[in-house]
């Protein structure tokens, strides 16, 4: 297990009071989620739901397949865990700079693991691809008529395709529909990230019935826990009530407005001496600076409460990189002035 994930301020010595560290958007959180679950502790006292089959229901229903091609994980990162259980012993290639669970969950189940910069460097003894659209920590994406022509040209390989940024991102990415019709693809989503909860841990998996069916074959019981269990269906449910006033949840109807606040904190962080900003498709960005900085950078942040992704750690990069999610207008204008202050120390 990789440590120095995002979002680590219990490891700080100050209070994080702005948290950039995370790809989580706080503005995200369902309104009356919080108020719902407090109304609900008593469900503490009994077991989930074993599989989260009333959760897996409301997916289903909502992107049009059956519940068997649905499998309800805590957090994506479980349901990466659980894909490489599922097709073990294989040769996996993983699309890098990315996200370190796949390649350890690989490793894991004895995968033999090979990092590539391009999906034309599959190769023939490839048995898995992992890559995550829009990327972390890049931001990049990958065109949707590329991957499937992809996915088309390699039938005999399972792609993993994790899309928990989908909802932070203007280009389309792949529908579940399109992974239940594929027998190779498998589809990765992130609640946790998508509505901001990341302490209740709740992400699904997507494809066709038999490949999910493989995946649930590794899934242990009550893996969900029965608030987030809870919060999903909350958050279902009142997608579907409020669905024709278009409020779906905060992020559909103020997407536009997010995507330009990154931008300009983008902008901005691109105008500081010694930061270059790099090309996003989504709400965070790398910055890479012109000193090997990045540690010392984040640790002068967080005496002042600021906290920052130290992305020295994703395979490819090194010292030169940070990485830095949007917030709110005040927060973002308060990291480019700290940022500016400290390149000019």
């Amino acid at each position: 297990m990789l440590k120095g994930h995002g979002d680590d301020g219990y490891a700080q010595q100050a209070a994080i009071k702005h948290d950039f560290s995370s790809n989580v958007c706080n503005e995200a959180l369902p309104e009356g989620l919080l108020e719902y679950l407090c109304q609900h502790l008593e469900a503490l006292t009994h077991y989930p739901e074993p599989a989260s089959e009333s959760l897996r229901t409301l997916i289903a229903r909502r992107e049009g397949v059956n519940p068997a091609s649905v499998l309800v994980t805590n957090g994506a990162t479980e349901a990466i865990y659980l894909t490489a259980q599922a097709f073990p012993r294989g040769v996996s290639y993983v699309l890098q700079p990315t996200f370190s669970e796949y390649a350890d969950a690989s490793r894991l189940s004895g995968h033999q693991v090979k990092g590539i910069r391009h999906l034309e460097e599959v190769g023939e003894e490839a048995t898995m691809v992992w890559l995550c659209n829009p990327n972390n920590p890049t931001g990049t994406v990958i065109p949707k008529g590329e991957l499937l022509l992809r996915i088309a040209a390699h039938p005999d390989v399972v792609f993993v395709v994790d899309q928990s940024y989908e909802a932070f991102c203007r280009e389309p990415m792949l529908s579940v529909q399109e992974a239940a019709t594929y027998g190779n693809l498998l589809l990765l989503h992130s609640m946790t990230k998508q509505y901001a909860l990341p302490g209740l841990r709740l992400g699904y998996l997507t494809g066709a019935e038999k490949l999910v069916g493989k995946v649930e074959c590794m899934l242990q019981p009550w893996s969900v826990n029965v608030l987030a269990q809870r919060a999903g269906e909350f958050i279902l449910c009142k997608r579907r009530e409020e669905r024709g006033v278009r409020r779906e949840n905060s992020i559909e109807w103020s997407l536009d407005a997010y995507m330009e606040e990154t931008q300009r904190l983008w902008t901005a962080v691109r105008g500081i001496d010694g930061m270059e900003a790099l090309p996003t498709s989504t709400n965070f960005f790398l910055v890479r600076l012109e000193k090997p900085l990045a540690r010392s950078l984040k640790q002068w942040l967080a005496k002042e409460g600021i906290l920052i992704r130290d992305a020295s750690n994703f395979e490819g990069l090194d010292g030169h990189y940070i990485r830095i999610a949007a917030q709110r207008p005040e927060e973002n204008d308060l990291l480019i002035g700290k940022l500016k202050e400290w390149s000019m120390r």
